[in-house]
């Protein structure tokens, strides 16, 4: 991320600011929305300072503390999206000490550098996609119309080459209109050489993957023919003239960079890498995957198939329940590394009804919406409001806390008939009532062995 890209989204988001658009999506958890604001807009800062210090200004890593549900993922994924940031959301017990079968910890760094090149290229994209577009264009109608045999010195000739013109054009205005959306055209096409199976049984899936996109580069397939409509023809063309004006290496370039100077981390379930000090069995690994991190959280130089990316200032954000563990049985130079720790609260009653309605893409929001594809308005009383929100504080407490997840069972058992008669109910008005609430999950709910298995 450059220095002006920095300084472009990050001008006008103070913490306060920040806050205030992380509430439009999460209810709560305040201390964790504090603590994210102050870490992303340090990176704003250490951008101002002069350019010898501003190598030495690290990260404050967090550690967010709470049980599942609660918006630990959601904070993290809307603050790269408001900032723009490379984002990548990894889960800590899925990997897998040096010297294990699975994946190592320096895969994420591969992933986050091939997520702020997909970035870069997009954007890169989207600046040519006019020029593509007609380049395109006249490849397409080539095809419509072949250009004519003709001798264009003689009268004859020249006449051919007008009509040709005003041909061409009309094609073109028919193009534009979407009139050849039926036709079929024949045009050549790469095929890749078959190479599956090839590495599957050597390496990780990863590795087989990497070798097969670079010996494909250095093996062209053969062309082979296909005949496709003529959209699919001018989107297949489009992505080739763009993919020619884009520098590639230019866009690594950038792409390694936005990832190393603005990448976030979110490694989830960082206490199921917490061993229990056996000293046998899986414990071994799980420790070894937190030495295993401690380099890359530090700052280290991972080498990546686009080149060198370093981790010194990528903001890492790491999160668990933390059951029966404390951040404290982390090994202690990993805990170093996170000196913010923030707890995020397990949410009330008064909580679970504003996530119904306050954010922006609340479950009541999408409901009426799904339902109105359909022809039919759906409409949540106030009380019914109530009765969801005491139902899922209530299973929350007495069953497994699943976080602001409850809601989501709650919401499809409720609305079940709903939805599976909903064309049949073009036109209806449906209001849903405590009365209704209650009288289709209180039966469930009662049941504590029903309950586990239903909501």
């Amino acid at each position: 991320m450059s220095d002006t890209h920095v300084k472009t989204l990050m001008d006008d988001l103070p913490p306060a600011r920040i806050v205030e658009k992380l509430n439009e999506y999460i209810i709560g958890q305040d201390d964790a929305k504090k603590a994210v604001a102050i870490a992303i807009r340090n990176r704003w800062r250490r951008q101002q300072i002069d350019p010898e210090m501003r190598n030495e200004v690290t990260p404050k890593n967090i550690i967010m503390i709470g049980p599942t549900g609660v918006g630990k993922t959601e904070i993290a994924r809307r603050l790269a999206d408001m900032t723009g940031a490379p984002f990548l959301k990894v889960e800590a017990s899925k990997y897998t000490e040096v010297g294990y079968h699975g994946r190592d910890v320096e895969s994420m760094i591969r992933d986050i550098a091939k997520a702020g090149i997909a970035q870069v290229q997009a954007e890169a994209m989207q600046r040519v996609a006019a020029s593509a577009r007609d380049a395109a264009e006249e490849r397409v109608l080539d095809f419509l119309l072949p250009r004519p045999d003709a001798d264009y010195e003689t009268d004859e000739g020249k006449q051919a080459a007008e009509r040709y013109t005003r041909t061409r054009e009309k094609l073109r205005a028919q193009l534009r209109a979407g009139g050849f959306a039926d036709k079929k055209i024949e045009i050549e096409v790469n095929a890749p050489p078959p190479m599956s199976g090839i590495f599957g049984a050597v390496g990780s899936d990863e590795m087989a993957m990497e070798m097969q996109e670079m010996l494909g580069k250095m093996m062209p397939g053969k062309r082979k023919s296909r005949r496709i409509t003529v959209p699919e023809a001018l989107a297949m063309f489009q992505q080739e003239e763009a993919e020619k004006l884009l520098d590639d290496d230019s866009i690594q370039r950038e792409g390694i960079e936005r990832a190393e100077q603005g990448g976030i981390i979110f490694i989830d379930e960082i206490d199921k890498v917490i061993g229990s000090h056996r000293g046998d069995g899986p414990d071994v690994s799980r420790e070894g995957v937190q030495r295993d991190l401690l380099p890359i959280v530090e700052g280290a130089t991972v080498v990546t198939k686009y080149g060198p990316v370093k981790t010194d200032h990528i903001l890492f954000i790491a999160a668990g329940a933390f059951h029966g563990r404390k951040p404290s049985d982390l090994i202690p130079e990993l805990q170093g590394r996170f000196p913010i720790r923030v707890e995020l609260n397990p949410l009330s009653r008064d909580d679970f009804k504003r996530i119904l309605t306050h954010p922006k893409n609340a479950l009541t929001k999408q409901y009426r919406l799904l339902m109105a594809t359909e022809g039919v308005d759906l409409e949540f009383a106030p009380d019914a409001l109530d009765a969801m929100a005491e139902f899922a504080a209530n299973l929350n407490q007495s069953t497994q806390d699943i976080g602001a997840r409850r809601l989501h069972t709650i919401m499809e058992k409720l609305l079940e008939d709903v939805s599976f008669n909903a064309p049949d109910l073009r036109g209806k008005h449906i209001v849903i009532t405590g009365d209704t609430v209650r009288g289709r999950l209180e039966g469930i709910a009662g049941n504590e062995d029903l309950s586990k298995y239903i909501l």
